[in-house]
């Protein structure tokens, strides 16, 4: 059982990370809607930490992995102490586990755009940027703006 539970909360926090801000992928609700591009060139290229998802399956996930452990030990009112104890670490465990599954390396782009307005830019680490660079900020629908070479 405990490998079983184990499995399933892996599985849960992979699939998590799947999310992705990366330049070149797409959500559905972005296809086929009218965006707005801009031509500019790299100002300033900086390397950011993209902190991960915290969506409460790693809590949730945890706990109950963490309770059903804790279960197996002791009996009478120390199974039940053990049984708390184990959920509490449980969701505290499964919640590092997802934020530090889901947690990105990104890039932080300065572009002065070619009207003069200079706008920073962090999406996931996808392509090599360097200062000087021509390239095209691609706005959609809710302010989703990436940069593209």
């Amino acid at each position: 059982m405990k490998k079983v539970g184990f499995l399933l909360l892996l599985g849960v926090v992979s699939l998590v990370g799947c999310a992705s801000q990366s330049a070149d992928v797409y959500s559905r609700s972005q296809a086929q809607r009218q965006l707005s591009v801009f031509y500019g060139t790299i100002l300033v290229v900086d390397s950011v930490t993209i902190e991960g998802s915290q969506t409460g399956l790693g809590t949730v996930s945890g706990g109950v992995l963490g309770g059903i452990a804790g279960n197996t030990v002791g009996g009478g009112h120390g199974r039940a102490l053990a049984t708390a104890v184990g959920a509490i670490g449980g969701a505290l465990i499964g919640t590092a586990v997802e934020e530090g599954s889901t947690r990105k390396n990104g890039v932080e782009i300065t572009v002065e755009l070619d009207s003069g307005e200079v706008i920073a830019i962090v999406q996931e680490v996808d392509d090599i940027y360097a200062v000087g660079d021509r390239v095209r900020i691609i706005r959609g629908p809710g302010g989703v703006t990436r940069v593209r070479q």
